[in-house]
């Protein structure tokens, strides 16, 4: 974890938060107005399910494994996390959630996350060259973000801002967000609108409308134009208004914790059960 998203500050509410809090309330809130969100796991999940348990209780989150309307009481630790398709309203198969939904224009919105982002929000969730010959860092890869992007009606992203992770060359481009400019995507044949927003732990960055240019419009409470100037591996373009995000609301940041630790709790008294079944397992055939 980041030094910066471990950095406390406070609120106007009173109440300590967290700059990956403020990171998670910032790109729930940035779901308004949604119907459907074809969700990623890690914190694009996060920040979906904040959404619609506290902003948009009426959020149909469609997760690529198949689970329309999942309803997770604690974050799921992947696609295929039985508790999906537990709360789901439907489960259906791959192709169709794909074909059906998602290629056919059925989702408002795509929430990624991304290992790179470059300045006109491409995202590299493949490989990530190390240099000084050591070895290429491997990553998860794809999985459904390439068909999310094209296909969405609109692209969140969400991640931790670093220079690590905001870079001026991505190592693979695994996603296209607007490739190499505003044309890009109609060359391409992409029908959505490509990534809209990137919201990170230092503000929030929006694709100029001439140059599809990720440009900073906001700063979180406590942030500088400087700091994420600083954090970020290309020449930055800056709105001639850079306005402040509102700091989390006590409602958001307890719905957000009580997430968080049903979420933590869970996964411990699941790894704490699989951990039990493998001694007894072990000792039986000993």
């Amino acid at each position: 974890m980041t030094t910066q998203a471990t950095t406390s500050t406070t609120g106007s509410t009173g109440a300590d938060w967290t700059t990956d809090e403020m990171m998670s309330v910032a790109a729930a809130r940035a779901l308004d107005g949604a119907t459907t969100c074809f969700v990623g796991i890690g914190l694009p999940s996060t920040a979906a399910n904040l959404a619609r348990q506290i902003h948009q209780p009426g959020l149909v989150l469609i997760y690529e494994s198949g689970t329309i309307g999942a309803k997770p009481a604690v974050l799921p630790l992947s696609i295929g996390d039985g508790e999906l398709a537990d709360t789901a309203d439907s489960v259906v198969s791959v192709p169709e959630i794909f074909n059906y939904w998602l290629q056919a224009g059925r989702c408002d919105v795509g929430f990624l996350g991304a290992a790179q982002v470059d300045r006109f929000g491409n995202i590299n969730t493949t490989v990530v060259e190390r240099g000084d010959g050591q070895p290429e860092l491997r990553l998860p890869g794809a999985g459904g973000a390439p068909e999310i992007a094209a296909h969405a009606g609109k692209v969140l992203i969400t991640v931790r801002h670093s220079r690590r992770v905001m870079v001026d060359r991505l190592s693979f481009v695994t996603t296209v967000g607007h490739g190499s400019g505003p044309d890009d995507r109609e060359r391409l044949g992409l029908g959505g609108a490509g990534p809209t927003e990137v919201i990170t732990d230092l503000g929030i960055l929006e694709p100029d409308p001439q140059t599809s240019e990720l440009t900073l419009v906001a700063v979180h409470p406590g942030v500088t134009v400087d700091q994420v100037r600083e954090a970020t591996g290309w020449e930055l373009r800056v709105a001639d208004d850079v306005r402040t995000t509102s700091p989390p609301t006590d409602d958001e940041l307890r719905a957000l914790r009580e997430l968080k630790d049903r979420t933590e709790k869970a996964h411990a008294k699941e790894a704490q059960v699989k951990g039990t079944h493998g001694e007894e397992t072990r000792r039986a055939g000993s």
